[in-house]
């Protein structure tokens, strides 16, 4: 694990925030809007890497606590969940194993890493992501079969 994690600090050490493949500006509700287990949000970004399909969704704590029936503790500094979901092209059966890790860059430059966790049939983690502006959003996985994948995106708060 300490491998794939000094691994992907040094591609990211390199990454050029330019570099982002797709922006996406709009978040409005539609057919894509639920996740497994009832996670809600807008998908951010879907993209299909060596043949595992990765959707990336992302929602307010507020809206991902309610999704699990919960309340949002108090004190608590991160204000949204970032979901992915990996599926196997050539099956059609979601992938659940593997690790998965996510920088994000805010419109402020401050950095943010952090490991994925294995939940409800994604991987996620919170971040803080309280100002307005252009998110950069990088996630590093190798899943079961071993292959290191990338997939890179712009996210905007508005």
């Amino acid at each position: 694990m300490k491998k794939i994690v000094l691994m992907f600090a040094a591609l990211l050490a390199f990454a050029v925030p330019v570099a982002f493949a797709a922006e996406h500006a709009g978040h409005g509700g539609g057919a894509h809007d639920k996740g497994h287990g009832g996670h809600q949000g807008a998908v951010a970004h879907e993209e299909v890497v060596d043949g595992v399909k990765a959707t990336f969704r992302i929602m307010s704590m507020k809206e991902h606590m309610k999704a699990m029936n919960m309340d949002l503790p108090k004190g608590i500094k991160e204000t949204h969940h970032i979901a992915v979901e990996f599926k196997d092209m050539k099956s059609g059966k979601a992938i659940t194993e593997g690790e998965a890790t996510i920088k994000v860059i805010g419109p402020d430059k401050v950095e943010q890493v952090k490991e994925l966790m294995g939940m409800q049939g994604h991987f996620g983690a919170d971040f803080e992501l309280a100002k307005k502006g252009k998110y950069g959003v990088m996630c590093k996985f190798v899943l079961k079969d071993g292959k290191i994948r990338s997939s890179k995106f712009w996210y905007a708060i508005n």
